[in-house]
């Protein structure tokens, strides 16, 4: 495996067609094996195979990162090519990829449609997390986010998320070679639906695309290693705890009502006392250890003592940690980071209360990529920090 190195900002553009190629074949990327059962069946595959098929090519697909039915050997010839005939092993096109001074890497990708989604591997020491879309723009208009300023195009399929790890992996040379034994050291060794969208919004395609990411014969990792951030989408969080099982990020940002509303909409439908009587219940159905709270720190907005001391009441009996994140700036955003001193002084306030608080280090700004960054390159327009403030009432 070639691991990632740092390296100065570089950016490799492909020249791409602007769409990709339309084909009858079925994407079998993203089915679950349930899924996957039904779809051979129906090609074909007798009934009493379909089983051990869907163990040998989910094998040659999610282990071995195989993309070429003719190079599954310990299938028929025959079967191969009714396989290549009926299915396709498609994953999305890098359209750029750009690697920050410290190391991360993002990549726009094009899928189905010529729509372009951004994802974000960060490599740290001992670990490398990978930050994925669910959708292509968002619905929130969270107001300190840039991605925010995009519209919603669609939702993203299950096989266009599973899709992004497995370019990840591409990328990061991370596949074993057949036959060989695995080398268990692991490049992604942790996902985060933290990208473009909002997870809950899409939770059909979001539950799919883990069932396969988690699947201990394949990519393998486990529920323990991936977190959902939602901005609170409170009738979906009890099916995630039930149906998915992961860790859970809320993007909460604020500590009254009135904040919230304009730095998070999403709360004028389920506000901060109905986000967090759902949140207490998460740790019990899901057996997660606890609740991550992501708070991006304003300056002037929601940084301040109180704030701090009104967060530690909120959240007092949930299991948690409170993540700060220094606010990246974009373009025209209306915002501006709390200082360091400030968030350091917040951080004292929750930690001696007896949470974790730590501060996140902004990881590739150079190139967008950091956290509310992302916003895909073909739906650039960029709205002025007036329009965002008379919108939000900021």
């Amino acid at each position: 495996m070639n691991a990632p190195t740092s390296a100065p900002i570089t950016q490799d553009l492909l020249t791409i067609p602007r769409k990709l190629p339309e084909t009858s074949r079925r994407n079998i990327v993203g089915l679950t094996r349930d899924q996957l059962h039904a779809a051979l069946v129906e090609a074909g595959t007798p009934q009493k195979q379909a089983k051990m098929r869907v163990g040998q090519i989910w094998q040659w697909v999610y282990h071995w990162g195989m993309r070429d039915f003719t190079q599954m050997t310990n299938l028929a010839k025959d079967y191969r090519a009714l396989l290549a005939e009926k299915f396709e092993i498609a994953v999305p096109e890098i359209v750029t990829r750009q690697v920050s001074a410290d190391g991360t890497r993002k990549y726009l990708l094009r899928i189905a449609g010529g729509h372009e989604v951004e994802t974000v591997y960060i490599p740290e020491e001992g670990r490398g997390t990978l930050c994925i879309s669910s959708q292509v723009g968002c619905t929130l208009t969270c107001s300190f986010c840039h991605t925010g300023t995009q519209k919603l195009v669609r939702n993203l399929t299950a096989g266009e998320i599973v899709g992004q790890v497995m370019v990840a992996r591409d990328d990061l040379g991370e596949w074993p070679n057949p036959g060989e034994p695995r080398d268990e050291t692991r490049l992604v060794s942790n996902v985060v639906l933290m990208g473009m969208g909002e997870p809950l919004y899409n939770f059909e395609n979001v539950r799919d695309a883990m069932k396969v990411v988690m699947d201990g014969e394949g990519i393998s990792l486990s529920r323990r290693r991936i977190t959902l951030s939602t901005s609170g989408i409170v009738p979906e969080i009890t099916k995630t705890a039930e149906e998915i099982g992961c860790l859970l990020a809320v993007s909460f940002h604020a500590t009254t009502d009135e904040t919230r509303d304009k730095l998070v909409p999403i709360n004028r439908k389920w506000n901060i006392e109905a986000l967090l009587n759902t949140l207490r219940e998460y740790p019990r159905l899901s057996n997660s250890e606890r609740i991550t709270f992501e708070y991006v720190m304003l300056d002037g907005v929601n940084d301040s003592d109180e704030d701090a001391r009104r967060l530690v009441r909120l959240i007092r009996g949930i299991p948690a940690k409170v993540n700060l994140i220094p606010f990246n700036e974009w373009p025209g955003s209306p915002y501006r980071r709390s200082s360091r001193e400030r968030i350091e002084a917040f951080a004292d306030i929750i930690y001696k209360a007896g949470y974790a608080s730590p501060i996140r280090t902004p990881r590739g700004e150079d190139i967008m990529a950091a956290c509310g960054q992302l916003k895909s390159a073909t739906e650039r327009g960029r709205k002025t920090a007036a329009q965002i403030a008379t919108e939000t009432g900021a």
